[in-house]
């Protein structure tokens, strides 16, 4: 959907074009609405609040609205005997999906792919005591968890990293109009991103940006409409 559509949907549903009812909404004020609209929907997507109840690739529709999304990065890090640490995650990190690691050990020369399952950051201490659940390089698998936007990996004294890659689902690219403020950096804009997503899930964002943006004036009659129309669609 190009960029001159999606206003035009927008102000349709809002301002009544034909009547010029209703408030006037200033172009950067709808690419903001969209942007926190594509933001409210990857999360009600991924955490399954939405009408079926389904999360992330919890069927085929929600593994390919979401695919665009999972984006694989390495990870630079620094090692101790106890676990590897990693440098900031990416700044385009959204939500976790998996770790893919592969080590080698004194033993065995070969790299060998870890099992990495995320942990609490209460549960650290239990985890390292449990002979259970405690990195095995014996049995494949570890555990990591996250936090002060870094990721912690736990291991045995001797492996060392072959490779060390974060899953994860980025930001979706925010919306600019062409002559329009942007709002990161104040500017007026002279390029024009469009929306990523495919035109359906589009038409879904631009009914959650009209309910924001009804919201915003009190106008409940667009807002329960709007709102109503993304939650049977979703």
């Amino acid at each position: 959907m190009n960029n001159t559509v999606l206003q035009l949907k927008i102000k349709e549903r809002l301002n009544k074009l034909a009547s010029l009812d209703y408030d006037n909404f200033e172009c950067w004020q709808i690419a903001e609405a969209f942007n926190k609209a594509q933001i409210e929907w990857v999360r009600t997507q991924v955490h399954g609040h939405n009408t079926y109840k389904e999360g992330d690739e919890s069927s085929r529709l929600m593994i390919d609205d979401l695919q665009l999304l999972i984006k694989e990065s390495p990870l630079t890090y620094t090692s101790t005997d106890e676990y590897f640490e990693t440098e900031l995650i990416p700044a385009d990190y959204l939500y976790y999906k998996r770790f893919d690691l592969k080590v080698i050990a004194n033993c065995c020369p070969t790299p060998a792919l870890m099992l990495v399952y995320l942990a609490e950051q209460a549960n650290v201490n239990n985890l390292l005591t449990d002979s259970f659940r405690n990195p095995s390089y014996k049995w494949g698998e570890t555990f990591a968890v996250l936090g002060a936007n870094r990721a912690r990996v736990f291991k045995e004294a001797d492996w060392q990293v072959d490779t060390l890659n974060l899953v994860y689902y980025r930001k979706p690219r925010e919306v600019v109009f062409t002559g329009c403020v942007n709002l990161n950096t104040g500017a007026v804009s002279a390029v024009d991103v469009t929306c990523e997503f495919k035109d359906d899930i589009a038409e879904l964002i631009v009914e959650g940006a009209c309910a924001i943006l009804a919201g915003d004036i009190e106008s409940m009659n667009q807002y329960q409409r709007a709102a109503s129309n993304l939650q049977r669609n979703n």
